[in-house]
């Protein structure tokens, strides 16, 4: 382990500068007297580090020393080519320097790793993409990306889901982050995170305003409080439905982001009881969707706002008179 933790201070050392030390002791999960001992085995061994003292101090590697030594074991060799996401390479004009980077990596791991490695790049494939995705929008992330790796200022002419009208916004940008095959863009508007889709953003101007984050937050803060909002918003409205047994399984699939809890299911029962959890009563709606395979067992007002919805589409496709059948136009119905 200690062997681990030097050769990690020292690929850290070379990549980031100058580090604090309990920077580097919060990162290995050690006290800063251990770094400070690992420091002089370094120094002992032939590396030449050394630390400073005082507010701006750190620990840093002579300036041009370098070193080609890997360290990777066999697990971490066989990690690095189970690559999740690999359309996010594509959407970043990423994909060739990705084969060239593995390239790379595998001429520099220790040839015992080599094969492990090259299996598990044809073994292992991660499509991040959902079943019958259809067809995607186009995505230009070059403007978006531009900002956030030069740290400026966004100006967004953005479409909300569900508005015909382009609103603009001027934003702080902390990064993009692909989820299940969407991009997004995580940035403040007026000190508060806000989420953006990037199939959304219509036009994206680069400022020349240096960008304005709130103090110690990363994208990764950013992104977890907005995930949260999205996935822990209170509902108001919990619903008893009973589901046949045929179509559980793509009932619990379907509807997760909504179940309160599990249904009590033992196997042997035609039908399951389930609760799920709406914010607004137009929602449940989507329990149609599984025609009478799924039956609102409570609140009354949900089964009444099932039966309007059901009643409007039998509406809709009642069959009309002969000359409405020659000019559907003469009944309104397009």
């Amino acid at each position: 382990m200690k062997s681990d933790r030097l050769l990690s201070i020292l690929l850290l050392l070379q990549t980031r500068g100058r580090v604090p030390a309990p920077e580097l002791a919060e990162r290995l999960e050690v006290s800063v007297r251990t770094i400070y001992r690992d420091i002089e085995a370094l120094s002992a061994s032939g590396v030449p580090v050394y630390a400073e003292r005082g507010r701006h101090g750190g620990i840093e590697l002579l300036a041009g020393f370098r070193t080609d030594v890997t360290g990777l074991t066999a697990d971490e060799s066989r990690a690095l080519f189970i690559l999740a996401a690999q359309g996010a390479h594509a959407a970043l004009g990423l994909d060739t320097a990705l084969g060239s980077a593995l390239r790379k990596v595998m001429a520099a791991l220790p040839a015992p790793h080599r094969p492990a490695a090259d299996v598990t790049s044809r073994r292992i494939l991660v499509d991040a993409t959902r079943w019958k995705g259809g067809p995607q929008p186009a995505v230009d992330l070059q403007v978006l990306q531009d900002a956030v790796f030069t740290d400026r200022r966004l100006r967004l002419r953005y479409r909300h889901s569900g508005e015909r009208e382009i609103r603009t916004y001027t934003v702080d940008p902390y990064g993009l982050v692909s989820k299940a095959g969407v991009w997004y863009l995580v940035a403040d508007r007026r000190a508060r995170p806000r989420l953006f889709r990037a199939d959304r953003v219509r036009a994206a101007t680069v400022l020349a305003d240096a960008v304005r984050r709130r103090p110690g937050v990363e994208l990764a803060d950013a992104w977890e409080q907005l995930r949260r909002q999205v996935e822990e918003r209170p509902g108001g409205i919990d619903v008893v439905v009973r589901v046949r047994r045929d179509r559980l399984d793509l009932f619990l699939r379907m509807m997760t982001g909504w179940l309160t809890e599990l249904p009590d299911d033992d196997g042997t029962q035609e039908w399951v009881t389930a609760r799920l959890s709406y914010g607004v009563l137009g929602e449940a709606r989507q329990l149609l969707a599984f025609s009478d395979r799924v039956e609102v067992l409570s609140p009354p007002e949900v089964r009444a706002e099932l039966a309007r919805a059901a009643a409007s589409v039998t509406d809709l496709y009642q069959p009309v008179g002969r000359d409405s059948e020659e000019n559907p136009r003469s009944e309104g119905r397009l």
